[in-house]
This record gives C-alpha cells, sequence and structure tokens, in this order.
C-alpha cells in the first residue's frame, strides 16, 4: 500500500466553510459542493482533510470535476475533518449511489474495505492507497513517486557545491523512504563525488511536527548539506525555515505533492508533483469503460508524476529552477526523465 505524505497543516474542521474552493462543508455538517445536475453520470469525491490551501487534494477536485464534463454528468465533493466525519462522508456518499465514489489518501483503505463488502453494486475508486484485500468494485490508483524523486535528485546532484545532499523524511519506513533514497541515487547519479544523508522526524506527531522537521534540516546543514529534500509533510514548512538559514548559511530545498516554491520563494528548488487529477479522472473513466477492480500505478510516464520544472508554467512558478542559470540542468533532467519513461532507466522503489 503506497502512503501519502501530507504537505500541508492540518486545519480545523470549521475552516473547511472557508475553503478556497466552493467545496462546503462535510456531511456531518449536512453540506457539500454539486456540480449542475445534468440529469447524466453522478460522481463523489470524499477528501480526507479540508481543501482549503491543500494543493494535492485541490487536484483531486479538479480530477472529479474534469471527469464529470466528459461524461455529461455532475460531482459532489465532501470534505473531512477527522476519523468520525471520514467515515459519515463515505456513507453519506454511498447512500446516494452515485456511479463512482472517490476516496483520496490511505485514511479510506479500511472504511472502503468495509463499504465494498457491504455495497458490492457500488464502484469505488481509491486514489494514493488500497485496500488490503481485494474487491472486484475497489479501484485503486497509486503512484510512483520514486521515479519523479530520482528526477529532484538529480538536480540537487547537478546545482550542489559542497557535495552534500540531505533529506528531511517522515519515518523510517519503506514507504516514505521513496523520498529519501531515489533522492540519493539521483544525486549520485548526476554527480557520482556526491555523498547523502537522510533524518527522520519521527515521534508522537511526524506527519506536522515543522519545529522537529527544522531541527534536522539544520543538523543536515551543519553537516554540509546544500542541497535538502523536504519529505517532512506538514512539517515542510520548519524545513524551508531553516532553509533560508541565518547569516546566509541555508540550503536550497525541494517540496512535495505540489509546487511549495509559491509559499516559499527564493529557497525551494522544485517540486515533486503527484498529479492526484490525472488519477481520478483517468481512473474514473476506466472504472465506467468496465475496467475497475484493479490496481493502477502512475509514474512519468503515466502523467501521474512529475516536477515543477518540467511543467508548463514553470517560469511563473516562482522556483529556483525556472532561472536561466539552471537551463542546462533541465536539460539534462529531462534526458533522465525521457529515459525513464522508455524503460532504459529503472529507478530502484524502496518500497517494492
Amino acid at each position: 500500500m503506497f502512503l501519502r505524505t501530507r504537505t500541508s497543516l492540518r486545519l480545523t474542521a470549521g475552516a473547511v466553510c472557508a475553503a478556497l474552493l466552493t467545496t462546503g462543508c462535510n456531511a456531518a455538517a449536512k453540506g457539500g459542493d454539486s456540480g449542475e445536475d445534468g440529469g447524466g453520470r453522478t460522481f463523489t469525491l470524499v477528501t480526507p482533510d479540508p481543501v482549503a490551501q491543500n494543493e494535492f487534494l485541490k487536484l483531486a477536485v479538479t480530477g472529479v470535476k474534469a471527469a464529470a464534463k466528459a461524461h455529461g454528468g455532475s460531482q459532489k465533493v465532501f470534505q473531512s475533518g477527522d476519523n468520525d466525519s471520514r467515515q459519515q462522508n463515505v456513507a453519506s456518499a454511498v447512500d446516494a449511489a452515485p456511479d463512482v465514489v472517490t476516496l483520496v489518501g490511505f485514511e479510506f483503505a479500511d472504511i472502503v474495505a468495509q463499504q465494498a463488502e457491504a455495497h458490492p453494486e457500488q464502484q469505488f475508486l481509491l486514489v494514493d492507497a488500497c485496500t488490503k484485500k481485494t474487491y472486484e468494485n475497489v479501484t485503486c490508483a497509486v503512484f510512483r513517486e520514486h521515479e519523479a524523486v530520482y528526477l529532484a535528485g538529480a538536480e540537487a546532484g547537478l546545482l550542489t557545491k559542497s557535495r552534500k545532499v540531505g533529506a528531511v523524511d517522515v519515518l523510517d519506513t519503506p514507504q516514505f523512504r521513496r523520498y529519501s533514497e531515489p533522492f540519493a541515487a539521483g544525486a549520485k547519479k548526476a554527480n557520482p563525488k556526491v555523498s547523502a544523508r537522510t533524518l527522520f522526524v519521527g515521534g508522537q506527531s511526524p506527519f506536522n511536527d515543522a519545529a522537529r522537521a527544522k531541527d534536522q534540516a539544520t543538523t543536515l546543514r551543519s553537516g554540509g548539506a546544500d542541497q535538502v529534500m523536504a519529505a517532512a509533510a506538514g512539517g515542510n514548512t520548519g524545513v524551508f525555515q531553516a532553509a533560508k538559514g541565518a547569516n546566509g548559511k541555508g540550503f536550497q530545498a525541494y517540496g512535495v505533492d505540489a509546487n511549495q516554491c509559491l509559499g516559499s520563494p527564493g529557497v525551494v528548488v522544485d517540486n515533486v508533483l503527484k498529479k492526484t487529477d490525472v488519477a481520478v479522472e483517468k481512473g474514473i473513466a476506466q472504472i465506467l469503460g468496465g475496467k475497475g477492480g484493479t490496481t493502477v500505478s502512475y509514474g512519468l510516464k503515466e502523467g501521474g508524476m512529475s516536477l515543477t520544472g518540467l511543467e508548463p508554467g514553470v517560469a511563473d512558478s516562482k522556483c529556483l529552477i525556472a532561472k536561466p542559470a539552471n537551463k542546462d540542468v533541465l536539460t539534462r533532467v529531462e534526458e533522465l526523465r525521457d529515459a525513464i519513461v522508455a524503460g532504459k532507466l529503472t529507478v530502484d522503489d524502496p518500497a517494492a
């Protein structure tokens, strides 16, 4: 099962109604965002947290809206705030019997398993996770994060001046090592003289401990690292604070899931993008096409993973990779991406 790194700080359930997207409150609060009812297909998306500033979840909303438009139907989004509201939202979604209920995140794995058994006629799409047991009415969309992380590592290897790179990772598990080991491998591919070190957040709140993440990033910098992968989920803000440094003794960082350069301009080189919109839209089309009940992996080849630097609009991204001086770096990274897509280069998966 693939785990999602959380890139935004948790928001309270009450913040849902103030979300930037017009997606309403969760089902527990008797709300929801609906597209226009065209009398055709219906699709419901349930998120594990409020959408608000969470770019990862915003993309999922974009995906379900695109699916509704493509299939002449309507969509509804239920935003959750905790485990109770997740369960209530999924139950409400199933009660309405849409063509597909889409859920994003490992938080829904057990909930979907229970609902799939109780409602075998309902089709489910689980994104960025999968159930332990296979169900004919559950389609899973997972990501090969390690491929894009490898490319970010290659950028670090080409940009480092100290020949030392590092990563601040959430937990020391195979799933989360997908954000550190490939980073080191990519850096060494681009520059064999590079050495790499990973420190983990851990503790009671590994997904949301900015202070601990900042301390670990500072430790990496003290050891000479000048390029650091920020895979600390909500704690990435701490890594970016450390990157600014005191007296100019900072480092350059790399974000995850969405463009984090916008919130920390001047310190973030690039971002490992996880395109939930692609997985949602393609997953729904797969189910409607009668090919549900399987697990599909999205990587560079399928357009499910990428870097901000390799996407249109990079010039306005506020990422350091967009600087003209880094044009040759992007050219080299594009070559590596093409080799991975063509099957000429295989990136080792720590979670395999």
